[in-house]
């Protein structure tokens, strides 16, 4: 029999996603399930951006160039400078995703055996990205006591060596919502600049920011334009996860050159949902008031809530819509696995991210969980009244 690539082998699971087998079967059995696993938002997105696909009158629905529509470019360039990120449209390439804009940065920067320092925990694709780009990942460990703020910048400079080629942070985090302050990102450009190194930014969730505070893109620090590279999406920004539209930017013409290559290699990004996001970028500024102020109540219903359980520490998340939770338990995988396949409470159930496929360092974050803050006030207060009695009743 043919065998499997050690790279297959070594992809890892989706902590978010690999428990769906076991809600199939709940969900068959009859059990509503409340879905705090997955940050899909169930806010509904902007009439504008899906009226632009229902009133289309396309006779042909054709490639599109491989970097994006121009028209799409122009506006999201518009969009950028709007928010203090100076960004001309030939320094952004539209990607299928803000994933597929991910890859494109590690198949540009590395080559297999090469190194990329990611704080953790992180986005749980990180590593699966980085086993498809043969990268090994090198994490400096952030902390639910300090709120996940960024670790000293000694314990990343002990990393660094001859085969590291960046830094990568989501910003604001998932799994964490930490929200880096502008002293940490010129933190971070200095190390860059010292080391010759990229920093590579996930910043998709930008416009939740939360309690005054402001996002500070690693786009702003004009003295890192060759060695920043921005990833972003409409994902979360519109309520659009299934439109997978991203892009890449950066001011450096030779990174995007080659991640031009990688586009073309793919062909081009998909033309109905590049319809819909530039429609998007007309949204008005009342719709994000709106989503803010419902996920801010949303967050602190959340982490009331839990601080109220015996034995449960949470972080306060300053943006996205993520919070990593720590349970009172020794295998949080285990526990959410009895959540689907055991317990209920009139019917039903939860289902949450073990956060152990968060973190890259064997045996890490096996007592924690990452929770979506996704969906209404309502229902995450009837989760929190499921997880307090499944916490009391749960065997192990």
């Amino acid at each position: 029999m043919p065998k499997i690539s050690q790279k297959g082998l070594a992809m890892p699971e989706s902590p978010i996603r690999k428990l769906m087998p076991y809600a199939d079967i709940a969900r068959k059995a009859g059990k509503n399930i409340h879905f705090l696993n997955i940050g899909q938002p169930d806010i509904k997105t902007p009439e504008v951006a899906l009226n632009a696909v229902k009133n289309n009158r396309l006779d042909i629905l054709s490639y599109s160039p491989s970097q994006g529509f121009e028209s799409y470019l122009n506006k999201l360039s518009e969009y950028y400078k709007k928010n203090q990120i100076p960004l001309h449209p030939d320094e952004i390439l539209i990607t299928t995703g803000g994933s597929e804009a991910l890859l494109f940065a590690m198949g540009c920067i590395t080559d297999p055996g090469d190194e990329v320092i990611i704080p953790e925990p992180f986005y749980a694709n990180y590593n699966g990205f980085a086993t498809a780009s043969g990268v090994r990942v090198r994490a400096v460990q952030s902390k639910l006591e300090d709120n996940f703020a960024l670790p000293p910048i000694a314990e990343f400079e002990k990393l660094i060596n001859e085969n590291t080629k960046a830094i990568l942070i989501c910003n604001p985090g998932n799994p964490t919502g930490y929200l880096y302050t502008q002293d940490e990102i010129e933190q971070l450009a200095d190390l860059a600049l010292k080391h010759d190194i990229f920093i590579l930014a996930d910043e998709v969730y930008r416009e939740f920011a939360y309690d005054g505070v402001k996002h500070y893109s690693i786009m702003q620090v004009e003295r890192l334009a060759e060695h920043a590279i921005m990833i972003d999406s409409v994902s979360k920004r519109y309520s659009m996860c299934g439109a997978r539209i991203g892009c890449i930017a950066s001011k450096n013409k030779e990174l995007i050159v080659n991640a031009m290559k990688f586009a073309q290699a793919r062909l081009s990004p998909p033309t109905f949902a590049q319809i819909a996001a530039e429609a998007a970028l007309d949204t008005e500024d009342e719709y994000f008031d709106n989503v803010i102020a419902e996920y801010v109540d949303r967050r602190n219903t959340l982490v009331e809530g839990l601080k109220s359980i015996k034995g449960v520490k949470v972080a306060v998340p300053k943006g996205a819509f993520y919070c990593t939770v720590e349970l009172p338990v020794e295998d949080t995988e285990d526990f959410a696995k009895w959540l689907l396949s055991e317990f209920e409470v009139n019917g039903e159930t939860i289902m949450v991210a073990p956060a152990a496929g968060f973190y890259s360092t064997p045996d890490t974050g096996r007592n924690q969980i990452r929770i979506a803050y996704v969906l209404e006030k309502e229902i995450i207060l009837k989760s929190i009244h499921i997880l307090k009695l499944a916490l009391q009743s749960y065997p192990n």
